[in-house]
């Protein structure tokens, strides 16, 4: 079965019971060995977690804001954050199961958060930060439409939460799409 075939996707609102699964899954999509084995690993560059339990709920839990739960014959395989910011969205916590990048299912799962910002918040365009030095995967959101801003904000060097860099020169760095 092609991971690409719209049919073999369901989307959904994280709830409660998802927590320790999401966190397990961003977690493996960006940090350690587990990354390795996908094409998303920011292991090259920074250390310890991506993100935690509470981190997860606070999105959950938040007000204009959705994480969106994509499963595959009722396994989990993908998730992403879509936050209602005014005239537009922001794209964030995007991960997809390692083993399973590389096969179009991350091109599909954008297509479909880029349709739901459109169309329940008449969001104009879409927004996201990147690590400035992933340059393969700031690439590959050029290539889905997405134009580099150039805009940089800070890295939260001291702020655990987000990892420990190996580093000295991160910072995230703004893409927009029109929707």
């Amino acid at each position: 079965m092609s991971t690409a075939n719209p049919a073999a996707l369901s989307f959904r609102s994280a709830v409660e019971a998802d927590v320790s699964e999401l966190v397990a899954l961003v977690e493996s999509a960006y940090r350690g060995d587990a990354s390795r084995g996908g094409w998303t690993t920011e292991a090259d560059h920074l250390e310890g977690q991506r993100t935690d339990a509470e981190g997860v709920r606070q999105i959950i839990d938040a007000a204009d804001s959705t994480l969106v739960v994509v499963e595959r014959a009722d396994e989990i395989v993908a998730c992403c954050q879509l936050e209602h910011r005014g005239d537009h969205a922001y794209f964030g916590m995007f991960a997809v199961r390692p083993g399973l990048q590389g096969a179009g299912l991350g091109k599909e799962i954008l297509a479909e958060a880029e349709r739901r910002a459109r169309d329940a918040w008449g969001a104009k365009e879409m927004r996201m930060t990147v690590v400035n030095v992933r340059e393969e995967l700031i690439a590959y959101y050029v290539r889905r439409g997405y134009r580099r801003t150039g805009e940089l904000s800070p890295f939260p060097y001291g702020d655990e939460r987000f990892g420990v860099p190996l580093r000295d020169d991160l910072a995230f760095e703004l893409l927009v799409k029109s929707l």
